[in-house]
């Protein structure tokens, strides 16, 4: 019974092999045609062709839509409706007496949002790192239940952004879980934190941190992981302490990873939106306003909406996008360079 049962499956297998070696063969006849008309280099542009469509279908048209958008105004979508303005909405983004008031502006929400964006940045990306840094170094030692730990820190990221928001919202609203908490616990008074100019503004990046840093953790514990362990045990054998130990071996040979996480932290900052705007809509007032949400509203849902000064606003935030990028790859490129010296 065992041997008809192999025989069966060996003649299955035979079937479906020789199935699949008559498709390939089908395949093969063109495309080796394909290979002696334009060589190697043709069949690399045959196999890139898909993604290459994909990145103009979805990437690049949509660019230069949006940019012949940034030189039109008025309030219509459609484009055969917007009369041309040239460089207007660039002049009016950047028509102000003192760019540190946003006040002295003609736009004076656009340099509000950019402002906000770029304290949000500042600060939220130092915490980043240092927590993100701490808790990588914690985590790579022998502690017990690790590998929960490790699952708990990296859980958040797999949330969507807006369910983050709207647990935090939960937690931090008058009636929520924190007040509950504090009052029940302390009797303190009950305390919108959401509604504080101060308290918001930090509550958007703690919560941004609490989402994202088990991202960041991972790469630098990846780095960690990486580093040779003899190093370690020459340093202990030579009496070296701990916190010597840090600056002059983990700390430079974790280095290629810290600017990989500092160049994906500021970017990821730069683009905040979903997680703030369910937590605090870009209020109270303008505090926790960031810049794709003042696109946003500006292109979409403010009655007086501008879809031109939108799409100015977006490009240039894409140019600074950009230059973080090339930021990005000088950086690898730096470290590659001395990693081969």
């Amino acid at each position: 019974m065992a041997n008809e049962k192999t025989g069966i499956r060996s003649m299955a297998g035979a079937l479906v092999l020789g199935a699949v070696g008559k498709v390939m063969g089908l395949i093969d006849i063109p495309l080796r045609a394909l290979q002696k008309i334009g060589g190697q280099g043709g069949m690399a542009a045959f196999f890139l062709l898909p993604n290459m469509a994909v990145f103009l279908v979805f990437v690049l048209i949509p660019f230069v839509i949006n940019f012949i958008y940034s030189m039109t105004g008025g309030a219509q979508i459609f484009l055969d409706k917007r009369p041309f303005v040239g460089l207007d909405q660039y002049r009016q983004i950047f028509s102000c007496t003192n760019y540190l008031d946003p006040n002295s502006c003609i736009q004076d929400g656009f340099w509000t949002a950019a402002g906000n964006t770029a304290l949000f940045v500042v600060i939220q990306v130092a915490l980043m790192i240092v927590v993100s840094l701490i808790t990588a170094v914690i985590l790579n030692r022998e502690i017990i239940g690790r590998s929960f730990w490790r699952a708990v820190f990296f859980f958040p990221v797999l949330l969507s952004p807006v369910v983050v928001g709207l647990i935090w919202r939960w937690i931090l609203q008058r009636q929520g879980l924190l007040n509950y908490i504090t009052y029940e616990l302390f009797g303190a008074e009950q305390f919108n934190w959401l509604t504080d100019r101060t308290t918001a503004f930090a509550a958007t990046i703690g919560v941004s941190i609490w989402a994202h840093m088990g991202f960041y953790t991972l790469i630098l514990l990846a780095g960690l992981q990486a580093i040779p362990k003899d190093l370690y045990e020459a340093a202990e054998m030579d009496g070296t302490s701990h916190g010597r130990v840090f600056w002059r071996i983990t700390l430079p040979l974790l280095m290629p990873n810290l600017i990989v996480v500092l160049v994906l932290a500021l970017i990821r900052a730069v683009q905040v939106f979903d997680e703030v705007f369910v937590l605090t809509g870009g209020g109270p007032g303008t505090s926790t306003m960031y810049l794709i949400q003042y696109i946003y509203e500006k292109g979409f849902a403010s009655e007086l909406r501008d879809p031109g000064l939108a799409a100015a606003a977006s490009i240039l935030m894409g140019a600074v996008l950009v230059v973080l990028t090339l930021m990005q790859m000088a950086a690898s490129r730096r470290n590659e360079k001395k990693g081969e010296r």
